[in-house]
């Protein structure tokens, strides 16, 4: 345990860092937290895709078309209240 140790201090803080990332539990917690990042992101974009008038109203979108079609639904709730 101590020859671990006395490497880790010649070692640089990046290859401390690489060494640390490279661990079991430091890739588990990371996975977790990235899994619950793009659940938010799906959530996000599956609550906006509601918001959003097509035909038919339950057509599949991917996520370009629906930050698209929300720009242009943007766009046209702007045109009608200037009108």
């Amino acid at each position: 345990m101590m020859e671990k140790n006395s490497d880790m201090g010649s070692l640089s803080r990046e290859e401390r860092r690489r060494r640390r990332r490279a661990t079991q539990k430091y890739r588990t917690a990371h996975a977790t937290r990235e899994r619950i990042r793009v659940e938010a992101f799906n959530v996000a974009f599956a609550e906006l895709r509601k918001l959003l008038p097509t035909l038919p109203p339950d057509k599949k979108l991917s996520k370009i078309e629906i930050l698209r079609l929300a720009i242009c639904y943007i766009a046209y709730l702007n045109h009608v209240l200037d009108a």
